[in-house]
């Protein structure tokens, strides 16, 4: 049962309560607590000049006093690198993972978040004609086509991504070169195009993003394990 006083604490009374909880031989500084028009549910806290300063996004700006809590704990158990309380923890994934707010996370990225999209066309391959030979070969054209473009810098860790807020497939810029073979671009297109099949499945806590249905399908690639190699052997 949630405690009568925390329904009617402010965001800086909460958090000057869960200070002293977790230093209780410190002076609490100066505390400042805002709601930002983040793209995203992002909180950030500092100290400086003996001035504590939270910065919450304002989708959060309604929730229940026990997440404020919950998050207050987060963020100050980071800030003075304390082990952060499971309880705290499970309470906010929980709340974060609910079906409304993901979808109230989802029109507001959509709305507030700016999306590079370079356009499918590079230098060596040109995303939307693969995109089309991929959806003809595997899912008998019926794929709608989201927006195709190249990252703005060629990483090497993050190959591709598909991004739902903005419905868009994003492919790594170290891959459109010359010494890439296509087989291992078209992997990774086919891999993200998967995303689009096989939404991110939401069960309490956990989100799976390759469920079992997408590890099948994954399976499903010619020369799999060869593609896969040759993007191991990336230059």
């Amino acid at each position: 049962m949630v405690e009568t006083a925390l329904l009617f604490e402010t965001p800086a009374e909460i958090y000057e309560r869960v200070f002293r909880d977790l230093k209780p031989r410190t002076e609490v500084p100066e505390i400042a607590v805002r709601f930002c028009r983040f793209a995203n549910a992002n909180s950030f806290i500092r100290l400086e000049n003996n001035r504590l300063e939270v910065k919450i996004s304002d989708m959060l700006e309604g929730a229940p006093a026990p997440i404020q809590e919950a998050l207050a704990y987060i963020l100050l158990a980071k800030l003075y690198r304390k082990p952060i309380l499971s309880a705290y923890s499970l309470r906010y994934r929980r709340w974060l993972n609910r079906a409304d707010v993901r979808r109230q996370i989802h029109v507001v990225r959509s709305v507030r978040g700016r999306k590079f999209v370079s356009g499918p066309a590079g230098e060596h391959y040109n995303l939307e004609e693969m995109f089309e030979d991929l959806n003809v070969r595997f899912f008998g054209g019926l794929m709608a086509r989201p927006q195709l473009g190249w990252s703005k810098r060629p990483s090497k860790t993050l190959l591709g991504h598909y991004d739902p807020s903005h419905h868009a497939i994003i492919i790594s810029r170290i891959l459109d070169r010359a010494e890439v073979p296509r087989l291992a671009v078209e992997y990774v297109m086919y891999h993200e195009m998967l995303h689009l099949r096989h939404p991110v499945d939401h069960r309490g806590t956990r989100r799976c993003v390759h469920t079992p249905e997408f590890r099948a399908d994954e399976k499903q690639f010619p020369n799999l394990a060869e593609a896969k190699k040759m993007l191991r052997r990336l230059p």
